[in-house]
């Protein structure tokens, strides 16, 4: 038989197709997730375990009149194939390809670019209310995944969807992960309609005997009803939905296509809030995706036969020493304990948590919670460290202020995937948080230049009495110059300087220009120092080491002895390390030559992480360009 995929162009070519092909339709969407996301990498798992739940939207309602909200949007890889991508899929999170969540600028099918779990609800809702103040009569829907769920914005979203009483539609795809196993009370909740059959049995069995007894089938209906009630409050989740002001319907098989699109259909036109609650197996279709589905869940490239990742030698990253660092720490000292936000793995906690589990506590996807009950056990005297990447930190911003730096905890904040992560794009850079944790009284922030550093960082954290940070790249240390001896034309001490408190290192003395870099732009600092030499140009490279407190009178030195200075970090410019500095630097105005290099005011998309600080002038050339127009400007250097 033909392939089906191909005539679909856009969901109208897929409501044309007869109901019994869609099966065949599934199968092909399943096997170009496989073939391409094995070559590029990308999340693997829970796009699989959503084919049906796509196509069974697509085929229902009149999209894109009719509106998808996605949540966690990892869900829409066979959305994105459905609605006009499946020949740009294979430039899945690639530079200049499709990205890997939607995204509002790719298709008039996403409504927002997503990214980050629990904001459907509320963002749904927002469009039905936007539809009714028109007067207009489209259909719209959230699909939410039970991980984000417990997460507190798609609770209060859920509030207020009752109590407005809009006409809407959420899809809860429970499949009783969200990137770890999912955990929680109301996980908990919804896990017992899977492993207790009791309620899908009785009410088997009362719908067999209403249709034996037709007469008397009013009757049985509200006994029935009275009997689903009964069970769901003892049962199952569906009395809190009910509770809320929804209409709860399911649970329902989630890969049975033609019972979805038969409930689709007979919701679609009830009106108010509903809520749909769908089973559905991560990794669906990929039996090595269905056996570990953690690991499955995000890949890098593997053989699509044999389910094996392509493994190529890497140097150690951050987040891999991290654990191994935390898991010393806590056997040394019972009072360290470790949180993370439904993020074990991403954080390099999997094996802390197998090693020290009454040190972990993985609180779900709910930074908010996170920092709150990490300020709880700090002021109970224990020593929390929130490990959480530096994009999601940003949703917890609120306690940081009022739940830590207000109350002076010592919280250590581990974050991850700082600066521009790459392939995950424009929702997940981690470029905001030096300026946003920077503005905080009581905050320290620090940036490793190495592994080592990390190391001795996060010891020194553990022993700060008040709020910290650490903030370190995704990977490992990056050279752009690998063939550049790291040490070419330096004196690098052996070992580095000990951490002190608002402390700087000097890595390199130079006569022409200083360059202060911050963390993950040390390194490429010290390779621009050796281009400048092929120049003429006499560099002083320093680790600056803290974004907070800074150390200003090693810097105000710098600038009376440098002709000019050179300010460099993996984040935004503006409110930024240099920005800073500046600032601070004030009373050395007058005669300073100085330029701020960072992340530029503008969003970034997708894309190898090498490729996106090119294109933000963060490599040894990029330095090295700046560095000599402003020693050109300053009249005491021409090229």
């Amino acid at each position: 038989m033909a392939g089906l995929l191909e005539r679909i162009n856009d969901p109208k070519d897929l409501r044309a197709l007869p109901r019994e092909l869609l099966p065949q339709v599934a199968s092909e969407i399943r096997q170009v997730i496989i073939d391409k996301v094995s070559k590029t990498g990308g999340h693997f798992g829970g796009p699989l375990g959503a084919v049906e739940l796509v196509i069974a939207l697509h085929y229902v309602f009149n999209t894109p009149e009719d509106q998808l909200v996605w949540d966690v949007g990892y869900q829409a890889y066979a959305h994105k194939i459905l609605t006009g991508r499946r020949d740009r899929f294979g430039s899945l999170r690639q530079w200049g390809g499709i990205s890997g969540f939607p995204h509002r600028e790719e298709s008039p099918y996403d409504l927002f670019t997503i990214g980050h779990g629990g904001t459907s609800i509320s963002t749904a809702l927002g469009l039905a209310r936007a539809r009714d103040h028109q007067g207009k009569g489209h259909k719209v829907v959230a699909i939410i995944g039970d991980g984000s769920l417990p997460e507190g914005m798609a609770l209060e979203g859920l509030n207020h969807a009752g109590h407005l009483k809009s006409d809407f539609l959420v899809i809860l795809n429970d499949n009783r992960m969200a990137i770890a196993p999912a955990v929680g009370a109301l996980t908990a909740c919804f896990n017992r309609i899977i492993t207790d059959p009791l309620y899908n049995r009785v009410r088997k069995e009362v719908e067999r005997t209403m249709c034996r007894v037709p007469r008397f089938g009013y009757r049985l209906l509200r006994a029935a009803k009275r009997l689903e009630e009964s069970l769901k409050s003892l049962l199952v989740p569906g009395i809190i939905f009910e509770e809320l002001g929804f209409r709860y319907f399911g649970p329902v098989d989630g890969h049975n296509l033609d019972q979805m699109i038969r409930t689709f259909r007979q919701m679609k036109n009830l009106p108010g809030p509903k809520l749909l609650h769908l089973i559905t197996v991560k990794g669906k279709g990929y039996p090595p995706a269905e056996a570990d589905q953690w690991k499955y869940h995000g890949v890098t490239p593997f053989d699509p036969a044999t389910g094996e990742f392509i493994k190529k030698p890497s140097p150690e990253t951050f987040t891999q020493r991290f654990g191994k660092t935390m898991i010393r720490a806590a056997q040394s000292d019972p009072k360290v304990m470790a949180i993370t936000a439904a993020m074990p793995d991403g954080t390099g906690l999997v094996e802390y948590a197998k090693a020290l589990p009454g040190q972990f506590y993985d609180v779900g996807m709910c930074e908010q919670h996170a920092v709150a009950f990490a300020a709880g056990l700090a002021r109970g005297g224990f020593k929390p460290v929130a490990a959480i990447y530096s994009t999601f930190l940003q949703r917890a911003y609120d306690q940081v202020i009022h739940d830590v730096c207000i109350q002076n905890l010592p919280v250590v904040f581990a974050m991850d995937r700082a600066g521009l992560v790459g392939d995950d794009g424009i929702t997940h850079h981690g470029v905001f948080d030096i300026a946003y944790l920077s503005a905080l009284p009581r905050f320290v922030l620090m940036a490793p230049k190495d592994l080592e550093e990390f190391e001795a960082m996060l010891e020194f954290a553990l022993a700060y009495p008040g709020p910290i940070g650490v903030r370190y790249p995704r990977g490992g240390v990056l050279r752009f110059h690998p063939e550049m001896p790291r040490e070419a034309g330096l004196s690098l001490p052996v070992e580095s300087a000990p951490i002190q408190l608002g402390k700087a290192e000097v890595l390199a003395r130079g006569t022409d220009l200083a360059i202060i870099a911050l963390g993950s732009m040390v390194v490429p600092a010290l390779e621009a120092r050796g281009l400048l030499e092929g120049k003429g140009v006499s560099a002083t490279v320093v680790n600056a080491r803290f974004a907070k407190p800074l150390d200003l009178e090693l810097f105000a030195a710098l600038a009376k002895e440098h002709r000019a200075v050179v300010t460099v970090e993996e984040g935004v410019i503006r409110g930024g390390f240099g920005a800073s500095l500046l600032e601070q630097m004030e009373g050395l105005r007058n005669g300073l030559r100085a330029r701020v290099l960072g992340i530029p005011d503008r969003f970034f998309e997708h894309g190898k992480r090498e490729i996106l600080l090119q294109q933000a002038g963060l490599t040894p050339e990029g330095m090295v360009e700046a560095a000599l127009e402003l020693l050109e400007r300053s009249s005491v250097y021409a090229r």
